[in-house]
């Protein structure tokens, strides 16, 4: 048997990873635009202690990952977690061929078009589109450079699927020591869609500048701009105490807010065009400009290693230009809401 679904095709968002372009590609199937889905919630919150080390890590404060990551439309997702690999290829198969691509969580390491094959491990996320059981292989599109979209076999899928995800030497930062476990994940999108008018921009708008006033704030509770000034300053103080940890924490926290903001100022750019409102091209850049702050604040910890105490310095004064940039830009924000 053979199956290869239509409309899949490549789709990334330079500020994103592989979670956003595998749930760009996953959106693209069913006819919606990634960037009004993917580009409208804007916010900030996370549960200490959370964070995992994949690439496709995101706060999952909505319930399903689906639903966080695109809060203002009806989708929603579900983690398939099966007993082995033989099961997970026997759920994934059954789930395309019953019409519907699905997201597997996988190790670079195993998977020949990625450049870390065969050298560096990591917990990666692509799209599976199709099979061929005759010729024993999987169609699979992954969109994070170098992108790749065709045939691999199956045995390296499985391979790459059923990892261990172990780290073998100090290049395998970030994303290791998490066990692939053969996950796969099935998403829901319930059609039709709302379409981006005027109205609707404003509603949006309205409830991500509610969204920053850090209601259920508190405690390993991060929420909000309060929640975000917290975060970053309790971990300033663990780098000058030399917790180790905090490294990892806010790379990856950080970079689920690099990519909400760079997402979130293509969406206002783009709703700019629409609506001929330049004054909502001025707040994508300066939405944009805050991204610009989560890039150099993932790029302080990350050479933190050395001399923790030179980046909580760095991170503290970081801190303060994000923070006055967020308030300035939620103040210009809530004209439009």
């Amino acid at each position: 048997m053979r199956v290869e679904l239509p409309g899949i095709e490549h789709w990334r968002h330079d500020l994103g990873h592989c979670l956003q372009t595998t749930a760009g590609v996953l959106l693209g199937f069913h006819g919606a635009d990634p960037i009004d889905v993917l580009g409208a919630g804007w916010g900030f919150g996370y549960r200490a202690g959370d964070v995992r080390r994949e690439e496709y890590y995101f706060p999952c404060l909505r319930g399903s990952l689906f639903a966080s990551i695109a809060p203002h439309h009806p989708i929603t997702s579900t983690w398939h977690e099966p007993a082995d690999a033989e099961q997970g290829w026997r759920e994934v198969r059954a789930a395309v061929a019953a019409g519907q691509p699905v997201a597997v969580a996988a190790d670079n390491y195993h998977l020949p078009f990625r450049p870390a094959y065969r050298d560096v491990h990591t917990n990666h996320l692509l799209v599976v589109y199709g099979f061929d059981d005759e010729r024993g292989v999987a169609l699979v599109i992954d969109s994070v450079p170098p992108r790749f979209q065709g045939e691999i076999t199956i045995s390296e899928l499985t391979a790459a699927r059923d990892s261990a995800n172990p780290v073998v030497h100090d290049r395998d930062l970030f994303f290791t020591a998490r066990p692939i476990g053969n996950r796969w994940l099935e998403v829901g999108v319930e059609h039709p869609l709302p379409k981006l008018d005027r109205d609707r921009l404003s509603a949006v708008l309205t409830a991500n500048v509610a969204g920053y006033t850090g209601e259920g704030d508190g405690g390993r509770e991060y929420h909000g701009l309060p929640g975000l000034q917290r975060f970053l300053t309790d971990s300033a103080s663990r780098l000058a105490d030399g917790d180790p940890a905090v490294i990892d924490e806010v790379f990856v926290v950080g970079g689920t807010a690099l990519a909400v903001s760079g997402l979130h100022g293509d969406h206002l750019a783009a709703a700019a065009r629409r609506f001929a409102e330049p004054a909502l091209a001025e707040l994508a850049r300066e939405v944009d400009r805050i991204a610009h702050h989560w890039s150099a604040v993932r790029i302080i910890v990350a050479a933190g290693r050395e001399d923790p105490a030179a980046a909580a310095r760095g991170l503290a004064t970081r801190t303060a230009a994000l923070l006055a940039d967020y308030t300035r830009t939620l103040n210009r924000m809530s004209r439009f809401a």
